[in-house]
């Protein structure tokens, strides 16, 4: 069974009240008002208002470069190549690309005419209105992403919790049989979360980022420190005191993982921690004193993790 999108929904009304309008005001070629609407409708406001704009300058320019070459060249196949030669790079210096469709159609309506009169400006300027401005007015409705934003914070926020659980139970019992799928579905997550938050924040005129993005952006570089930890596990294959100390402290941390900020009541625990350990005893073995070591680096590590929150939260 298909499913039909609001924006797909928008476009057909859209399209219709436009064609409906022009009708109405018994504009000649009306239908392309319809078209009009079609391609501005996009999938944010920035974009439906950086499309409009591109397409209503590119229909004024078609109309005056219509009028200069036809004019002068006269009404051939021949006069349109030359004009299309001009009219193209014109448009596409001035980063108006996606209105060359949208003005081909006004350019052809006035090649077909066979003269540029005030009329038939006057026809193509109302066309040009009424499709953008239906559009405009269609694209006000976006509906909320709140939902799923919130949904992919949760769902990131559980695989991390994940991730932890599988380097707490390696430090413990020395388990191998993760098969570290987490790692590959949290990094689909963040980009999919990402591209949501910024498609949010392109339908706000006056916001040039938002709490998700920022969120999302921040658990990205903590999943990289994260990406950092693993193999620093896997050097460690003997078990000692240190490593069954920084379990502990990862169940902690792992228990508290929310968009709220506790970044720095656990890193004044890791510098207890880090304290303690100059207090232990000498690694007795040389296992032991590779164990030890690969621990540090791994705290380390984690002391950047805590540090990208704490910096995301102030």
């Amino acid at each position: 069974m298909f499913k039909i999108g609001y924006r797909t929904i928008k476009t057909a009304i859209g399209a219709s009240i436009a064609i409906f309008i022009a009708q109405l005001l018994q504009l000649e070629n009306f239908a392309s008002a319809g078209i009009l609407t079609i391609l501005c409708v996009q999938v944010t406001k920035k974009k439906s208002l950086r499309s409009s704009w591109d397409r209503f300058l590119a229909c004024i320019l078609a109309i005056i470069f219509s009028f200069i070459f036809f004019e002068t060249i006269g009404y051939s196949a021949f006069s349109i190549g030359i004009l299309l030669l001009f009219f193209i790079p014109t448009l596409v210096k001035l980063k108006a690309n996606e209105g060359i469709v949208t003005s081909a159609v006004v350019l052809f309506h006035l090649f077909s005419a066979g003269a540029v009169t005030i009329e038939l400006i006057i026809n193509e300027l109302g066309l040009i209105s009424i499709g953008i401005g239906i559009a405009l007015i269609v694209n006000l409705y976006m509906p909320s992403m709140e939902k799923d934003l919130k949904e992919y914070q949760v769902q990131v926020e559980e695989k991390f919790a994940v991730i932890f659980n599988e380097m707490i139970q390696y430090l413990r019992l020395q388990d191998y049989s993760w098969d570290g799928k987490e790692l590959t579905e949290t990094e689909e997550l963040l980009a999919s979360a990402k591209s949501l938050a910024f498609r949010d924040v392109e339908n706000h005129f006056l916001r040039n980022e938002n709490q998700y993005y920022n969120y999302f952006k921040m658990r990205e570089k903590q999943f990289e420190s994260i990406s950092r930890m693993l193999p620093i596990l896997t050097i460690i294959t003997h078990s000692v005191e240190q490593g069954r100390m920084i379990a502990d402290f990862i169940e902690e941390v792992s228990e508290a993982i929310h968009p709220g900020n506790t970044a720095q009541k656990f890193i004044r625990k890791l510098e207890e921690m880090k304290k303690e350990f100059i207090r232990m005893d000498l690694p007795e073995t040389r296992q032991e004193f590779e164990a030890r070591a690969a621990l540090l680096v791994l705290l380390r590590e984690f002391e950047q993790y805590l540090l990208i929150k704490l910096e995301w939260g102030n």
